[in-house]
């Protein structure tokens, strides 16, 4: 039997979705935080036919249902049907919890919304945090194979990175025909690995891609909506300097880029560790800011005079700038960004994560050592 790791998510009491991309241990946490809910599994051929059909059917077993009981409808996207009825029947009082988790917001954006408005709450399940592997986490092993529960507990570890953008592509992308040319798409992916970490240049992907900048925005909504991709924007909270405007692009987990980059005789090691190491920051703090219970925002900053820090943090419990830097010493010129900042917004925590070993305090900029800080990252305390 595999060992529980316990996650970092709190289990709400009222209706909620639970939304996260495929092999995040959505299912998994389900079963220990809710043993005795009675769950429906949409991607079972025999219920998805049966709620397709006739989602009217959900109101029956609903009403067989002890009071206080719970209903986890796994996969809805499969059956989007599904959500108006459970709208109305949170509408009507039902004393039931529904729970709703979903690998896919392409079909669940208007009911999601309306559901939302209905006291349905929102959560997501991430990767793993560092926090949560705690003695089992290792670094290295991490920024190769990423941090997805489902590669994880595999026996080989790569080779079910590799394939888990395959099985997106047959299960969602082709199956619910998202796009026409699947070999375009492929090749996008593909051509995206290189603005991981990056600001986006939607016309260099184009060109690359051989597609179209209008295919380009589609496909890159298309990531969006299969949660495996994000775009963090510049922050731009009453700035006095002149900012860029394009947003940075980064996949979800540090394998999946990883597996998504060619690599070849031409392609050397170093190229992909520095935005690897970015990749593993930005989905750790994109976790953090996610789970908290009031909204933060997850932002970088870039002054058209190329000044920059990788992160920004801004919300109730905070406001951070933190920087990531490869190496093992840290030098006058990695703070230039951060001093910037700190000159334009004095109420910031300026941080620097490096690889090093000591935790240093220059120009009162905190230095943290890279590793120990992923460690103690939980979306229930600040940083520090």
């Amino acid at each position: 039997m595999k060992k529980y790791i316990r996650r970092l998510l709190s289990p709400p009491k009222e209706s909620f979705f639970l939304l996260g991309p495929r092999g995040t241990g959505k299912s998994t946490w389900l079963q220990h935080a809710y043993p005795e809910a009675v769950r429906i599994d949409l991607l079972v051929p025999e219920q998805e036919r049966k709620y397709l059909a006739a989602p009217e059917r959900l109101r029956e077993l609903v009403d067989s249902l002890p009071k206080g009981g719970t209903l986890i409808l796994d996969e809805i996207q499969r059956a989007p049907g599904l959500l108006p009825v459970v709208h109305s029947l949170i509408e009507g009082g039902k004393e039931v919890q529904f729970i709703m988790t979903g690998s896919s917001a392409r079909k669940l954006r208007r009911e999601v919304g309306n559901l939302l408005g209905g006291r349905a709450l929102l959560r997501v399940m991430p990767p793993f945090f560092a926090a949560e592997l705690g003695e089992e986490f290792d670094f290295t092993t991490t920024l190769k194979v990423g941090l997805l529960p489902m590669v994880r507990e595999a026996k080989n570890p790569w080779e079910k990175v590799l394939n888990y953008v395959g099985v997106y592509l047959r299960e969602e992308v082709i199956a619910e025909g998202f796009v026409r040319q699947v070999g375009d798409f492929a090749r996008f992916l593909e051509v995206c690995s290189f603005s991981h970490g990056n600001v986006l240049n939607i016309n260099n992907i184009a060109r690359e891609a051989q597609v179209k900048r209008t295919t380009v925005d589609n496909y890159l909504q298309i990531l969006e909506d299969l949660l495996i991709a994000f775009q963090l924007p510049v922050f731009t909270r009453k700035a006095q300097r002149a900012l860029i405007s394009h947003p940075k692009f980064y996949y979800f987990d540090v394998g999946v880029f990883r597996s998504l980059r060619p690599q070849g005789p031409m392609d050397r090691e170093a190229e992909l560790e520095g935005p690897a190491l970015e990749g593993l920051i930005a989905q750790h703090l994109r976790a953090w800011v996610q789970l908290q219970r009031e909204p933060h925002q997850f932002c970088f900053w870039r002054t058209r005079s190329d000044l920059e820090v990788d992160f920004i943090i801004y919300g109730p419990k905070g406001f951070w700038a933190i920087e990531v830097k490869r190496g093992k010493d840290v030098h006058s010129a990695d703070l230039k960004g951060l001093r910037a900042f700190r000159e334009e917004y004095n109420q910031a925590m300026p941080l620097l994560l490096y690889l090093g070993k000591e935790r240093l305090q220059i120009d009162g900029i905190t230095c943290l050592p890279l590793e120990p800080f992923l460690l103690q990252l939980r979306p229930d305390q600040a940083f520090l």
